[in-house]
């Protein structure tokens, strides 16, 4: 029984790249972002005047989408330019979260690993590493900081985090800004990383133990959890792109006042 169970926490590596270790789970993500251009650009290309029932399917969703995107950021000029980065990072992790129910990802294809003498998976669901939601959460991180910067300028935007006229109390709030900012790095990442993993030990535990009957239900529990997963971190990034183009309180209050 115990030789039917293998969980590993780390992703297995498969080979080095000009000295960079190359894991499965690198290996699985370039092959979904290769996977979604080339999606996009057939899908492109077979865009028709007259949509037939899937064209209308999707048009209405991304309609739907880039409608909700305009209206929390205020403007249609910001939701044209952030809901390429929103789309996209949902699609990834949607398609990242369904992997692991595909037969060809796992152990079913393998690699010898010199290290433990056994088979490493080629292939394995991205979000299952931690390396992968860490990735994404710096790369939100880092868009929600430049795009504050260059809407509000670096003094007017630095002033959210580090104002001395606001006296002892917002100096401390300025402070908590920075750690709360930060923490996003966490909380984003453990998040997904935490939900998709955890699914993915129940689901392989399930098999080995019920392989009949229970794993069908959580299956299809799991694909719920993977699009739920995938629409927070996409909400989320929006979220905090709003928060980061919003005017410092102080300047908001200077402005009122002024009116």
């Amino acid at each position: 029984m115990e030789e039917g169970i293998h969980i590993s926490l780390a992703a297995e590596r498969l080979f080095s790249l000009w000295g960079i270790p190359i894991t499965n789970t690198v290996v699985t993500a370039v092959g979904i972002a290769v996977l979604l251009i080339i999606a996009g650009f057939v899908f492109g290309r077979r865009l028709k005047l007259v949509p037939g029932r899937f064209q209308t399917a999707v048009e209405a969703g991304f309609e739907y989408v880039f409608g909700y995107v305009e209206q929390t950021l205020g403007s249609r000029a910001l939701a044209q330019r952030y809901f390429p980065l929103i789309a996209t990072i949902f699609l990834f992790i949607l398609v990242a979260n369904t992997l692991h129910f595909f037969p060809f990802v796992g152990h079913a294809i393998g690699l010898e690993d010199p290290s433990t003498n056994g088979l490493a998976p080629l292939l394995r669901a991205p979000n299952t590493d931690l390396n992968t939601p860490l990735a994404l959460a710096i790369i939100t991180f880092l868009v929600v900081e430049i795009s504050g910067i260059l809407a509000l300028g670096l003094l007017k935007y630095g002033s959210k985090f580090v104002n001395f006229k606001a006296g002892a109390i917002g100096f401390v709030v300025g402070l908590l800004e920075i750690i709360g900012n930060l923490a996003r790095l966490v909380s984003l990442s453990f998040r997904l990383f935490g939900a998709i993993f955890a699914g993915e030990v129940l689901l392989l535990v399930m098999g080995v133990f019920v392989p009949y009957f229970l794993p069908v239900p959580l299956m299809a529990f799991e694909l719920f959890i993977g699009f739920l997963q995938a629409a927070i971190f996409a909400i989320l990034t929006l979220a905090y792109i709003k928060l980061a183009l919003e005017e410092p309180h102080g300047s908001e209050h200077a402005h009122a006042g002024a009116h």
